[in-house]
């Protein structure tokens, strides 16, 4: 019999909390890449254009307190903790948190909502693996959860923030508005290896469902990397340029393809897609992404309860 479950581990992107943590945390994240000085110090300055920090980590430990919260209440009574790829904590110190509390088999949650592979995904567990691997013989065993895309909570939840903004635009615009979902771009090649666009594009599918809106397109956003290099496309700001050409007013972009309102939608999207749509005459709406939402807290705490029944 295998040993049974015993905590909850979350991995996650991490970020800055205040000014002076950007350009060392910027640091971890190009580590091994070679980017431009002006290159680091232009993405430096979007974490500057919103205050100085991300709210990335804060929003983590929320749902995190929400999950352990829900699962105290309705089972399995598990400990959530919490590792970060690219700033602290560290997956590094979650597992010796871990492993000074005496966990032996955990839940693993990568926190994106859509696959995408050795782009993305592959890289948060690299991230704790390189951590239980460095911790030696005595780490617990993490075993992850399948991405949460399709789950009727996220569903639920991502639907509900939309309907927001939806609702903010007048009637008699409202059935017309494009909702624009929005998801970070990734190399052609890598997203081909992967099962990234078919479950955004089902995500979309599910939530346009459940709002019962008929306007409705997928862009990307925040692309970086070698220009020479093909991209998923359409970029936000082409789909914007479009629409402003076919006469659109309004428009409500939905960040689907995050989990947290952190530095690249509250920057690329808040800021940049804003004054594109500002220039272009439309009025822009954004939707949150899930965060803390209690529906996709639901969906997490119900993934790691149907991990915790197969054994």
């Amino acid at each position: 019999m295998p040993e049974p479950f015993d905590a909850v581990l979350m991995v996650a992107f991490g970020g800055p909390t205040k000014p002076e943590e950007i350009r060392p945390f910027l640091a971890n994240v190009l580590r091994g890449v070679s980017v431009p000085p002006e290159r680091l110090e232009a993405v430096a300055h979007h974490y500057e254009v919103i205050g100085g920090r991300s709210p990335i980590n804060e929003l983590t430990f929320r749902q995190a307190k929400g999950l352990a919260g829900l699962l105290e209440l309705e089972g399995p009574q598990l400990p959530v903790y919490v590792g970060m790829r690219h700033w602290h904590p560290f997956a590094s110190e979650a597992v010796a948190q871990m492993m000074r509390d005496g966990v032996r088999r955990a839940v693993g949650l990568v926190m994106a909502a859509h696959d995408s592979g050795p782009a993305s995904w592959g890289k948060y567990v690299k991230a704790a693996s390189d951590a239980l691997e460095a911790a030696g013989p005595g780490a617990p065993r993490v075993e992850y959860v399948q991405a949460c895309y399709n789950h009727p909570d996220f569903i639920a939840a991502m639907a509900e923030q939309v309907r927001s903004q939806l609702d903010a635009i007048p009637p008699e615009r409202r059935e017309a508005t494009p909702l624009v979902f929005t998801a970070h771009s990734i190399p052609t090649k890598m997203a081909a290896a992967s099962p990234y666009v078919q479950q955004l594009q089902e995500s979309c599918q599910l939530v346009v469902k459940a709002l019962g809106h008929t306007q409705w397109s997928l862009a990307y956003q925040s692309r970086s990397g070698d220009p020479r290099e093909p991209w998923l496309t359409p970029d936000v700001s082409d789909i914007l340029h479009t629409l402003a050409s076919e006469g659109c007013r309004s428009v409500v972009l939905a960040p689907i393809g995050f989990v947290c309102d952190h530095a690249e939608v509250l920057f690329d999207l808040d800021v940049e897609a804003k004054a594109d749509a500002e220039s272009l005459g439309i009025e822009l709406r954004r939707a949150s992404t899930v965060n803390d939402h209690p529906r996709f807290v639901r969906a997490l705490a119900d993934l790691v309860r149907r991990r915790v029944l197969l054994g």
